[in-house]
């Protein structure tokens, strides 16, 4: 295996396995918020002993390992399929040694591969950048918190929402509400305003990328971000659906343009096994430094 390979396979089961600072101390905050005794303090109890199983076992944190998303900026110059094939060969072998679960199946027949390889399995998004590294992020989202994902096309009157923020706002709350905990929540949601139905849904994924710290560069969308999770935590969803004050972790907004006709709201969902991680990889294609 080449010394891509290798690295992108430490990528591979670092991020099946271990949740990202940011998201363990949120879940941590979370944790502190519900009531003694009430299902919603027992669901963070099992999501707390699930963290630390899956961090000292190397196991997956889930059971579905999920669609796996690469992000890839790289120099001019830099081979894609290169690229492309010792990350899967890394994908192949991490499915090989149980860090990934057998995920990816045939759309017609049904049929598993056996080896998350396939028609679309993993995806990647390549983008250049004027640095002489390659910076490697992998999202790992499953089919649960996929599921619940929903994108709006405004105005949208069955919830009373309009071609402005408070529409947006009216569309985040609307997607939590109807997502009810059946998206393993407490969730992450990453929102795109504008664009087309395809890159809508691209950007709010992208969205997910950000640290849970982190502040929008626009204030009002950063005040956006803050209020729809306070709000969000007052619908009484919880962990789980189970009832409680912890029902979204954070949500992250981006904008792109849209045509004069379209406003669309673009609605990822992701679950508390919030798995993405990052890594910068030197000349030599080995791990430089640790993204997340």
């Amino acid at each position: 295996m080449s010394v891509l390979s290798e690295s992108l396979l430490e990528l591979v089961r670092r991020t099946s396995t271990q949740l990202p600072d940011d998201v363990v101390n949120a879940l941590k905050a979370g944790q502190k918020t519900e009531t003694e005794g009430s299902a919603g303090a027992y669901a963070m109890r099992v999501i707390q002993d699930n963290i630390q199983l899956a961090d000292t076992s190397s196991q997956p944190l889930c059971q579905d390992t999920g669609a796996i998303l690469f992000y890839v900026h790289g120099p001019v110059g830099m081979n894609q399929m290169i690229f492309r094939r010792a990350a899967e060969a890394a994908v192949k072998t991490a499915t090989e040694k149980g860090w990934l679960r057998q995920n990816s199946v045939d759309s017609i027949t049904g049929a598993n591969s056996g080896t998350n390889l396939g028609p679309g399995s993993p995806t990647f998004h390549f983008e250049q950048w004027e640095q002489p590294g390659i910076e490697v992020k992998l999202m790992l989202k499953g089919g649960g918190c996929e599921n619940v994902g929903v994108q709006y096309s405004l105005p949208d009157n069955r919830i009373g929402a309009g071609r402005d923020l408070a529409g947006v706002r009216k569309c985040v709350l609307d997607a939590t509400l109807q997502a009810q905990g059946k998206g393993c929540g407490p969730g992450i949601l990453g929102v795109c305003i504008g664009g087309d139905r395809g890159s809508g849904y691209a950007e709010s994924k992208e969205q997910l990328l950000r640290t849970l710290g982190d502040s929008n560069p626009n204030p009002e969308l950063d005040a956006l971000e803050k209020r729809l999770v306070a709000e969000a935590n007052q619908l009484g969803i919880g962990p789980m659906g189970f009832g409680g004050q912890t029902t979204l972790l954070g949500v992250k907004i981006g904008v792109l343009n849209r045509l004069p006709a379209s406003f669309f709201v673009s609605v990822s969902y992701m679950c508390w096994a919030y798995r993405r991680q990052g890594i910068l990889l030197d000349g030599g294609h080995a791990i430089d430094r640790w993204l997340y």
